[in-house]
């Protein structure tokens, strides 16, 4: 059996056996021209949406986190700005998916369809609505994101752990602000009861944390495509399940 030596510094060994490309380093200009489209798409989003559509306030949020990552991109803030802007991309492809199907008449991914469905209801809170996109994007979209990255760079999920985290980073820098400039004010304290209890119910720590074991465990099945369609199916399934249960119509 012949051995694949990986003397190469661009790559290092596979467990599956040979070599895999690490993600290549430096400023990733490529990358970066990507994010301004995101960018780009997302305040476009912003500019057509109502500002009381559902969909609209968690589009706010995603475009506040997309802006912190690309200034720490620019800044050299990740350990490889290339793969981050890989990330980055595919992260928000998804969920431009989502919109792009729903308004063609087409179902998004399960954990994208409470959002989708409830978002004119008068009696879910913005800050619903805003919990509920994070959930989507980041319990689902983010797992498979890495994969699409890892699949782009190939490289395996570990070379990306580093930014990862540093993206959640960014996420959970921002949570608290996002809580508090949504969060009903003392006037409304009949609805805030309830919001205070099931807002605090979900955990974007804890979300983050499944996404990258979701990650792992997709990435460790790829070549068995009855499991790893089946996986996927089931994270969607139970993604959307917690996202139905953030948009709660309450009493206001």
């Amino acid at each position: 059996m012949t051995t694949t030596q990986c003397n190469d510094s661009r790559v290092r060994p596979d467990p599956a056996g040979g070599c895999v490309a690490r993600p290549p380093n430096g400023p990733g200009s490529a990358g970066a021209a990507g994010v301004g489209d995101v960018l780009a798409r997302t305040r476009a989003l912003a500019a057509a949406l109502p500002a009381e559509d559902g969909v609209a306030v968690f589009n706010g949020v995603y475009l506040a986190v997309t802006e912190a990552v690309a200034r720490r991109i620019g800044d050299g803030a990740f350990q490889d700005p290339a793969a981050a802007g890989e990330l980055d991309i595919r992260f928000a492809r998804r969920y431009f998916a989502a919109v792009d199907a729903t308004a063609a008449g087409l179902r998004p991914p399960a954990c994208w369809r409470p959002l989708f469905q409830l978002r004119r209801h008068p009696g879910v809170h913005p800050l619903q609505f805003a919990l509920a996109g994070i959930n989507a994007h980041i319990g689902h979209d983010l797992a498979l994101a890495v994969l699409d990255t890892c699949r782009a760079l190939e490289c395996e999920p570990a070379a990306l752990e580093t930014d990862f985290d540093r993206v959640g980073g960014v996420l959970t820098s921002l949570e608290e602000g996002i809580r508090e400039r949504l969060m009903p004010g003392p006037d409304v304290l009949d609805v805030a009861d309830p919001l205070t209890h099931l807002i605090g119910s979900w955990s974007l720590d804890k979300a983050r944390d499944g996404a990258w074991a979701a990650a792992r465990a997709l990435w460790s099945v790829r070549r068995l495509p009855d499991v790893t369609e089946e996986l996927t199916e089931r994270l969607d399934a139970g993604v959307g399940l917690v996202g139905r249960m953030l948009l709660t119509p309450l009493p206001g």
